[in-house]
Formats: C-alpha cells, structure tokens, sequence
C-alpha cells in the first residue's frame, strides 16, 4: 500500500470512528443529525488528522477483527481473575503482599499498540503501569513473585502482547 492510499485510509478511518462516535452521543439517525455529525466529524479530523495515526481501514480485515474479538476475551478474563485476586487480598489482611515496581520489555514497535498494552496493564487490578521509556515498561505490581525481566513480562503481559503483535504487525 502506498503512503497516499494509507494516508486516506487512515483518514477514512478516523472520520467514520468520529462519525461513530457522533452516533453515540446523539441517538439520533434522524437526517438533519446525520448530515451535522457527517460535517462536523469531518472538521475534527482535518483539525486532528496529524494527531490521529493509529490505523487505517485495514483494521476491520477479518483477521484483524477476529484477534480484536480475542483480545477482548483474554483481557476480560484477566479482568475477572485479577478482580478475584485483589479482592481475595482486601479481604483477608494476612494475605502476603510483595509490592514493587518491576521492569518488562514488550516487543511492540507500534506506538498505538504499546498504549493499548500501558492500559491494558493499568486497567488489570494488581497491576499499573508507572512508566514507559522505549520499549521498556516500569509496572508497579501488588505481589511481584519475579523480578527477573523476562518472567516477569510472561506474567504481566505475554497473552497481551501476543495478540497485539498480530494485530499491528
């Protein structure tokens, strides 16, 4: 793909996620809404268009949907079990705690990607994501059983990771 034809991809891409997001706040498919939201997501766009280069049309191939839909699997299970986690602590005071701030490395080269895997770790209770330099993250973790870098990174983001490589690569 060329860079004009991925420039206006990612164009394409912004305007219909505003568009979408128009929708959203509006509730309305009346014709008057339609065409307002058309115009005014068009504005926001051309004011942000150099600040907005995360994707481009090619994220709704099926491939690409299909690891969407399975990350959002994988995080919501992480969610549940890590919601367990920390309420089993909160719960029973004399639950061992080893909190600290470990250092992992991710393998992401995409900016985008590397800001969904800092808030994918945030969003994770037991986890948050202090710092960034890099490709090196500073992950504060409730009960660090590792400090070796690599392990670490196994348990905090490999099933993140994984699934993001595939779909920003």
């Amino acid at each position: 793909m060329n860079t004009s034809s991925l420039s206006v991809s990612k164009f394409l891409y912004n305007w219909l996620l505003m568009f979408v997001v128009w929708l959203g706040f509006t509730t309305s498919l009346a014709p008057a809404e339609l065409i307002t939201g058309a115009i005014v997501s068009l504005i926001v766009v051309v004011m942000t268009a150099k600040y907005l280069n995360c994707c481009g049309l090619d994220i709704f191939l099926p491939n690409k949907l299909f690891y969407i839909s399975k990350y959002i699997g994988v995080f919501s299970v992480a969610l549940i079990k890590s919601n367990i986690d920390v309420a089993k602590r909160v719960l029973s005071p004399n639950l061992p705690i080893n909190p600290g701030i470990v250092e992992i490395e991710t393998k992401l080269t995409n900016e985008f990607a590397k800001m969904v895997l800092a808030n994918t770790i945030t969003l994770t209770p037991g986890t948050l994501s202090v710092d960034m330099i890099g490709s090196t993250y500073y992950i504060h973790w409730i009960d660090v059983t590792t400090e070796d870098p690599i392990e670490a990174q196994k348990e905090i983001a490999k099933q993140f990771e994984d699934i993001l490589l595939k779909i920003f690569k």
